[in-house]
């Protein structure tokens, strides 16, 4: 885990040491200009990680912020975004009044960027973000989960949250849904589209798939 404060963070961006890496990370922008900066730079120091399991990162626009919101409209209690990238969802789940609010992510510039975009807003003290192995992360009391991840990943880390979330939690995917789960709510359309997950429904789903007698052959 990285355990700079804002303060050190803010400091490193003034006073210049973040260094090619993360001088690149912040002037990338959005879009098809971050996903570049991901391939060329940020990206090799994720080579320990299995290339199914690498994403690169891509902002969440702000409809699509919206869209995840809103599927989370009327919750209450913690939040936890797996793969925080620069930290905006996590800021506004904190704005909407969820707490703790945390963020959990494994580059160190991005932990870095969501660290300062907080000091900035005067939030760094209300939210967390941590670097972290999102699949070491534990997850039994959470209730509030988000991601924005890629199918690959998406296929995995279902059986993690199926294992370990209680039942009153709800999963907000955004960009890309689920492959295997059926979604209780949709918000949006095209690529601002949200889908969310009761896992109280995905539970009873899958036991009533595995309580369907298999048919014997005579």
């Amino acid at each position: 885990m990285d355990d700079n404060t804002p303060e050190e963070g803010f400091s490193e961006f003034k006073n210049g040491q973040l260094g090619l890496w993360g001088v690149a990370q912040i002037a990338a922008g959005t879009g098809l200009a971050v996903y570049a900066m991901w391939v060329g730079i940020l990206q090799p120091g994720f080579r320990k990680v299995p290339l199914k399991l690498q994403v690169p990162y891509i902002p969440a626009s702000k409809l699509q912020v919206e869209n995840v919101m809103a599927l989370l409209k009327g919750r209450k209690g913690g939040f936890v975004d797996l793969g925080s990238g620069d930290g905006r969802i996590v800021l506004e789940a904190h704005r909407r009044g969820f707490a703790p609010a945390v963020g959990y992510e494994l580059n160190p510039w991005l932990i870095r960027l969501s660290r300062f975009h907080a000091w900035k807003l005067g939030h760094h003290e209300k939210v967390s973000y941590r670097r972290e192995d999102l699949w070491k992360v534990d997850l039994t009391k959470c209730k509030n989960v988000t991601v924005f991840l890629a199918p690959s990943v998406l296929s995995l880390l279902q059986e993690k949250l199926q294992a370990e979330l209680p039942d009153d939690a709800l999963v907000v995917a955004g960009r890309f849904p689920f492959p295997d789960w059926k979604p209780c709510r949709i918000e949006g359309q095209g690529v601002d589209r949200a889908w969310a997950y009761s896992m109280q429904a995905q539970r009873q789903k899958n036991f009533a798939k595995q309580s369907v007698p298999t048919p014997t052959i005579q």
